[in-house]
């Protein structure tokens, strides 16, 4: 019988003829990195500034590591970040992590009782399911196929449709 698991608190190539996924077409950064793309908090306050500089006021503080964040623009050594909720500010680079992680279809939470998502045995929607999980839960990703991600969340493993979480690119595929 599959796991529930809860919300925590916290809240390619271009084949001719095919256009390539926009993440995959991404500008780059003054690192040199793509724009967008998407990191972690590192730490477990980390201050949201409405400027790239601590002379800016904190429009926002999260208090949870690993949450996951979309670097939209750069600056120096500040990343103006986007998270699930739409909320974007800047963070200094120092505070981010290249570990992925992501959050189960958040767009979901609040639609009812009953609104999971399926964590499979395998990368196939046939596959058994070892784990229910709720809208908002933060998962680690290991890696994704550019369909599904291999996820881990509160000790149970196992793969999620890729568009079922916000924290991974559709199409995007890493390990």
């Amino acid at each position: 019988m599959a796991a529930v698991l809860a919300a925590s608190t916290l809240l390619p190539l271009a084949i001719s003829g095919v256009a390539a996924p926009a993440w995959a077409q991404a500008a780059k950064g003054a690192s040199g990195l793509p724009l967008p793309r998407f990191v972690s908090l590192k730490s477990k306050s980390v201050n949201l500034r409405v400027g790239p500089s601590v002379d800016y006021a904190v429009s926002w503080r999260y208090l949870k590591p690993g949450v996951p964040v979309e670097i939209i623009q750069e600056y120096d050594n500040w990343r103006r970040v986007r998270d699930a909720d739409g909320t974007e500010g800047w963070v200094n680079q120092a505070l981010l992590s290249g570990a992925r992680t992501a959050l189960a279809a958040p767009w979901m939470r609040g639609k009812g009782q009953g609104v999971l998502v399926n964590m499979r045995r395998e990368p196939q929607s046939g596959a058994t399911v070892v784990a229910r999980v709720e809208p908002g839960v933060m998962l680690h990703i290991g890696e994704c196929t550019g369909e599904w991600c291999k996820a881990e969340a509160q000790g149970a493993e196992g793969w999620i449709v890729q568009t079922e979480i916000w924290g991974a690119y559709p199409g995007e595929a890493f390990k």
